[in-house]
């Protein structure tokens, strides 16, 4: 499988699945543009040799920045995998800060909404292009004590069918994936109970390798996956039921 001549935009990539995606694609023959806030996203784009631009996934005005410094330095996206996002706190519901459940929200879910409409744009006109939403089992099973984390990538999962559906009539196809936990810097975020938790719900007894992931994201937006589209991808290793 090759990509050359291909570009791609990765968010969140600095790190966790999304820097492993990156890796993959750039092994794949794609110029890649890591769009992401980390103070590290420079280094880790130094290491693969790909295009480090700074963006805030909450702000238009950021994503089009970025969309217009990739555009110059690489060209037209006509790949887009959206890895950008964050788990938040851990507690009950009854529990649980409006205001870290709004940003959560805003992260995971309108990040997603605002970058997509960003980039989806100049796919439709060129006819052509792959996105792939990065969601979470949590989105299909809901977690206890993760309610913000588990809504927002549930609404994660409608977006992409909504936008697969509307992009069905050019050669653009946007999908999903829905991974169990990664030990990625993520976990930092969650306490270890839930932790444990998550574990305990894996059927294969182990937490998922970023390069599985990588593995299945870099086909779903190669141009072999030219019929599948507001699709979701189980990457939970057995956990999900649908």
């Amino acid at each position: 499988m090759t990509l050359d001549g291909q570009i791609a935009v990765v968010t969140g990539a600095a790190q966790g699945i999304g820097a492993a995606v990156m890796r993959g694609l750039t092994e794949a023959g794609a110029r890649v543009a890591s769009w992401d806030s980390a103070s590290h996203n420079a280094q880790t784009c130094e290491a693969l040799g790909t295009l480090a631009v700074a963006c805030d996934v909450t702000d238009e005005a950021s994503i089009a920045e970025a969309l217009a410094a990739t555009e110059r330095d690489l060209g037209a996206p006509s790949i887009l995998v959206h890895s950008a996002g964050i788990a938040g706190s851990n507690a009950p519901v009854t529990d649980y800060d409006p205001a870290e459940f709004r940003r959560i929200v805003d992260v995971n879910l309108t990040g997603t909404f605002l970058v997509n409409r960003a980039v989806a744009r100049g796919m439709r006109e060129r006819g052509y292009g792959r996105i792939l939403n990065i969601a979470s089992v949590a989105g299909k099973e809901g977690n206890p004590n993760a309610c913000a984390y588990s809504a927002s990538k549930a609404g994660v999962i409608g977006f992409t069918k909504s936008l697969g559906k509307e992009m069905a009539d050019v050669d653009v196809a946007v999908n999903c994936v829905t991974p169990a936990a990664a030990r990625t810097p993520i976990f930092e975020q969650m306490s270890q109970e839930h932790i444990d938790y998550m574990l305990s719900k894996i059927p294969r007894a182990r937490f998922l390798e970023v390069e599985e992931a990588a593995e299945m994201i870099v086909w779903c937006v190669s141009p072999a996956n030219s019929f599948t589209t507001g699709a979701v991808f189980d990457l939970s290793g057995g956990r999900a039921t649908y």
